[in-house]
């Protein structure tokens, strides 16, 4: 495991803009002039959209240069480029707020590495429509909320869930197999920090069992996509996605486990390359720099 950043030492910049010439010197000029060193740089270029995307993960040396520093002094730099660009310390984590229903292989798998440090977040709260995880929060010392949903009180609860967001000061959301559809309004709200996942077998195996829908057409892959939640139901822009061969040996009670353990990895490396900054969304698509 790599090292932790160093706080107030160590920063991430993050940018999109139109391709144009002399980019690349903007920025290593701007770290320069700022007692930069630049850790680890990577860049891509949407030659068809014609737009350029950067991460650059940097360390400054001057005690005087602190963050509040570095954003006034790239402002012009950004508008001199046309530059949509986000300027954060490395070591801060990411205010991550998690929502579960009945399924808690992911939320178990996301405590655990949080934990461990694996993942540079924070959980402040996890959120459910049932009770059936409150002691797995409790047993992490993670303030529980259940918030029933019915079709009669969804208003409601997700007027709740965002005072929730909004009172803990959340980065992320992640429905770490959280069952109920959001409303087009939360989605919008929430766009662009709020991950979901789901099985790989949509939109071939909707609605209920899908594994054992899978089970019974014999299917030879099992896998998951992590993405970002939109008004479009499981059509957000796709961050991560993995598969595993299974075969005929295999009967859906197996297909479930396989399928919680790639959901489990796919999930988690979403959630720590958002927590990094390393995805920037592309219109429809996402750029990440893994």
């Amino acid at each position: 495991m790599s090292p932790r950043p160093h706080p107030g030492r160590e920063y991430v910049l993050t940018l999109s803009c139109p391709d144009i010439a002399g980019l690349v010197h903007a920025v290593s000029g701007f770290l320069v002039r700022n007692s930069g060193n630049i850790l680890e740089s990577q860049q891509f270029d949407d030659r068809l959209q014609a737009r350029f995307f950067m991460r650059v993960h940097f360390d400054v040396s001057d005690p005087d240069v602190d963050l509040e520093h570095l954003r006034y002094r790239f402002g012009p730099v950004a508008e001199a480029h046309g530059i949509s660009w986000t300027l954060r310390d490395a070591s801060t984590p990411t205010r991550t707020l998690i929502m579960v229903s009945r399924f808690g292989h992911c939320l178990n798998d996301l405590l655990f590495r949080c934990r461990t440090g694996a993942l540079n977040i924070e959980i402040p709260a996890i959120v459910s429509n049932h009770r059936d995880f409150e002691a797995l929060a409790e047993s992490y010392d993670i303030p529980f909320h259940h918030i029933p949903v019915t079709k009669d009180t969804k208003p409601e609860a997700e007027a709740r869930l965002l005072e929730l967001v909004r009172e803990l000061d959340v980065d992320l959301v992640v429905l770490a197999r959280y069952m109920q559809v959001l409303s087009d309004d939360l989605c919008k709200e929430l766009e662009g920090r709020a991950i979901n996942i789901h099985h790989s077998f949509l939109p071939s195996f909707k609605g209920a069992k899908p594994y054992q829908q899978a089970y019974e057409r014999g299917v030879k892959l099992v896998g998951a996509t992590a993405h970002y939640v939109t008004p479009d139901l499981d059509e957000g822009q796709i961050i991560e996605q993995d598969v595993v061969r299974v075969d005929h040996s295999l009967d859906p009670s197996d297909l479930v486990t396989v399928g919680r353990d790639v959901e489990s990895q796919v999930l988690a490396k979403a959630v720590k390359w958002h927590s990094e900054s390393r995805i920037m969304l592309d219109g429809n698509r996402t750029v990440v720099f893994s």
